[in-house]
C-alpha cells in the first residue's frame, strides 16, 4: 500500500508538474513575505543574539558557495553526458537550499534586526561612501531578485529531474529550463556571496528592526 501510494503521488506530479510547483512555489513565498512581515509568529523561531545572527550568515555564505560549485559542477558533468553525478550534484544543490531557507527564516524571524552596511572614511573607498553603499544595494536587489523569480523555474527543472528517467527527460523541457534556472540560480548565489563578504569582512554594519507591517 505504502508502495502504491508513494507512485500514486509521484506519478500525480509528473502529469501535472505545472500545478505541483505553482502550490509549492506559493508556500514558499508565503512563508518567506510572512517572515518578513511578522505574520508568523515569532515565537517558531529561535531568540538569537546579535553574535548568534553573525555564525548564522558565516553559515549561510558557507552553505551558498558548496552549492555554487556544486551547481557549476553539475552543469559541467551533463555537458559531458555524466548524468548520474550531474543528478547527485543538483539534489545535493537542492537539499542545500533547503536548509539556507531554514537558517535564513531563521535568522529573519528570530534575530534582532536586519545588518545594514556602514561604510566609513579609512576604509575602502571610503571616500566614495554613497557610491559603495548603491552598488552594494543594487547588487543586493539583483540578488534578492533571482531568488524570487527562480523559484519556480528551479522548482520545475528539479521536478521533472526527480519524476522523469533519464530518456524521458529528453521529451520534455527539463533541459532549457535546466539552464535557465542554473544561470539564474548561480549568479543569485554569487551576488549573495559578495554582499556577504563586503557587509561582514570589508566594510562595516549596524543592527536595525526593520518595520515591514509600516
Amino acid at each position: 500500500m505504502a508502495t502504491t501510494d508513494v507512485d500514486g503521488i509521484r506519478g500525480a506530479v509528473k502529469s501535472h508538474p505545472r500545478a505541483f510547483v505553482a502550490a509549492v512555489s506559493v508556500v514558499g513565498y508565503g512563508l518567506v513575505i510572512g517572515t518578513f512581515a511578522g505574520v508568523v509568529p515569532q515565537s517558531v523561531f529561535p531568540s538569537l543574539t546579535e553574535a548568534e545572527v553573525n555564525v548564522l550568515s558565516h553559515a549561510i555564505a558557507a552553505v551558498n558557495t558548496v552549492t555554487t560549485v556544486l551547481l557549476v559542477l553539475g552543469w559541467k558533468w551533463i555537458r559531458e553526458g555524466e548524468v548520474r553525478k550531474h543528478a547527485a550534484a543538483m539534489s545535493a544543490s537542492f537539499g542545500l537550499i533547503m536548509l539556507f531557507l531554514v537558517m535564513y527564516l531563521s535568522k529573519v524571524g528570530g534575530g534582532p534586526g536586519e545588518k545594514r552596511i556602514v561604510v566609513e572614511s579609512g576604509m575602502f573607498l571610503g571616500q566614495f561612501a554613497g557610491a559603495v553603499e548603491l552598488g552594494y544595494l543594487l547588487m543586493l536587489a539583483v540578488h534578492i531578485l533571482l531568488s524570487v523569480v527562480s523559484v519556480p523555474v528551479v522548482l520545475y527543472a528539479i521536478t521533472l529531474g526527480a519524476t522523469h528517467t533519464p530518456a524521458e527527460l529528453r521529451r520534455t523541457p527539463h533541459a532549457r529550463v535546466g539552464r535557465v534556472a542554473a544561470t539564474a540560480w548561480i549568479l543569485s548565489l554569487v551576488l549573495g556571496v559578495v554582499t556577504y563578504f563586503l557587509l561582514n569582512w570589508v566594510y562595516g554594519y549596524e543592527f536595525a528592526r526593520v518595520s515591514y507591517m509600516g
